[in-house]
Order: C-alpha cells, then structure tokens, then sequence
C-alpha cells in the first residue's frame, strides 16, 4: 500500500491544500503543522505559478502573493525538508507541468524522492500526455495522480484503471473556488471509478463547509478543501495556522 492510500484506510480522508509561501513560508510550514495536528489526513502543498489556469481567484491571488515575496521550489524543497522532522502525513505536491519541466522533471521528482514528497498532481497535463511525467515519477517512487473532471465522460474509466495514490475528483465545472452547492452527478462518477479500480478517491473544488464535506465523503472516500484555507491565511496572514487548525478540525469532525 502506498504511503497515500494509507491515508485513506478505514477511514474518511480530509485533504487540505496549502499554497507554499503564501503570506510567507515560515507561516506555511504553521500551517501545515496546524493542519497535520489537526486531522488532516493528507496535505497538498501548491508550488506557486504565474499562470494557475485551474485556480479561482482566492488561490490565484495566493499564487501571486507568494511569487511577490520571491518564493522559489527550491525554498519549497527545503521547507518540505524541514516539515518531514515532525509531521508524518503524506504530503503531495501540487503545481503546474511548466513548474516541473522548467527545474528539470528528473531533478524535480529524485528532490521530491530525497525529501519525502508522496505524490504530484499537475491539473493542466492531459491524461494523454502523461507519459511526459511518468517514467520519472515512478522511478522516484512519486504517485502521479489523475484528475477526473465532469466532463471526462468515457475516460473516466480509462483514468481510473491507470490511476496511482488517489483520484481527485473535479466537483464541478470551471476553476476552484468555494460553491453554494454542487450540482454535478458525482455518486455516478464515483460508480464508474469505483468499477475499474480500488484506489480511493476524493472529491475537491468548491467545497467549503462542514456539511458539503460530509456529503461528498459519503459519495467518495474523501474531501479536498483549498479556497476556503486559503481566505484564512488571506485574511489573517501570520496569525492564520491557529485559525486554519480549528478550521480543519471541524472539517474532519464532520467526516468521522
């Protein structure tokens, strides 16, 4: 079982995500400890980019922010370094392929080896291209993991049978951000995953309270919250881990 799947077992994952350097990195690693301490059952860190195409507003503002205070990946390598002396759960890394590919895609996934990063989501590589990042990935030990979205149809099951750590399910469509509600037929996504393979999956964008993670981790094995950790350290800047800490817990209270 990989490091990420453990995550998952027996139990109802909350996922949160994090966008590295944003007020600044020192905050971000509170924050992460915050999230782990917590009930985060896994954490995704955003590697920050000029041109999040998948993001709403609030975390491309985070991106822009963390770029404006001069964050680098190697800072972001050596924060997740740090981080690994205390928090146990897996970590994920999430960004975009030009991220990867500009710092040398070896160089990238061996760094990501060396310091204990579990997985790498890229929202903008087509399933088709995924051969791009693959070979090193596995080479490294790193799950790539696959976005299934609404419009993915009758890829689902051909993402699902190929499918590494856990699936992210895109709740709805357009970029991420907090939703009133969430429309899609996601329970017959899940069926259809379900069908092809036994790796879990979590339901992401647009969730941001208690009562919508509960209701997408009764559909699937859990949730993925970013926008709404995000305001948090937007409006609350250093002072924020204490704030996304209680965040979290009621977000995972309502999942056990």
């Amino acid at each position: 079982m990989s490091n990420i799947q453990s995550a998952f077992e027996n139990k109802k994952a909350f996922i949160a995500f994090i966008t590295c350097g944003d007020p600044d990195l020192e905050t971000t690693a509170a924050a992460v400890r915050a999230a782990a301490e917590n009930g985060a059952d896994l954490i995704e860190l955003g590697i920050p980019f000029s041109d999040p195409t998948a993001e709403g507003p609030v975390i491309q503002g985070a991106n822009v922010r963390a770029l404006q205070g001069g964050v680098t990946t190697d800072q972001i390598f050596a924060l997740v370094k740090e981080l690994r002396s205390d928090v146990k759960v897996p970590m994920v890394f999430m960004t975009y392929s030009n991220v990867v590919f500009s710092y040398g895609t070896e160089r990238f996934l061996s760094t990501c080896h060396d310091i204990g990063i579990d997985g790498l989501i890229l929202p903008d590589l087509p399933f088709e291209e995924k051969e791009e990042f693959q070979p090193a990935c596995r080479k490294y030990g790193v799950d790539l993991i696959s976005l299934i979205a609404p419009t993915s149809e009758n890829r689902i099951a051909m993402i699902a049978k190929e499918a590494e750590g856990f699936l992210y399910i895109v709740s709805s469509l357009g970029v991420t951000g907090t939703r009133s509600e969430i429309s899609t037929d996601l329970a017959s996504i899940v069926d259809i995953v379900r069908q092809n393979t036994d790796i879990p999956c979590a339901i992401g964008f647009g969730i941001s309270t208690p009562e919508q993670a509960k209701k997408m981790a009764d559909i699937s094995d859990g949730a993925i919250v970013g926008s709404a950790i995000i305001k948090l350290l937007e409006k609350y800047g250093k002072a924020a881990p204490e704030y996304v800490g209680a965040y979290v817990k009621s977000m995972k209270d309502a999942l056990r």
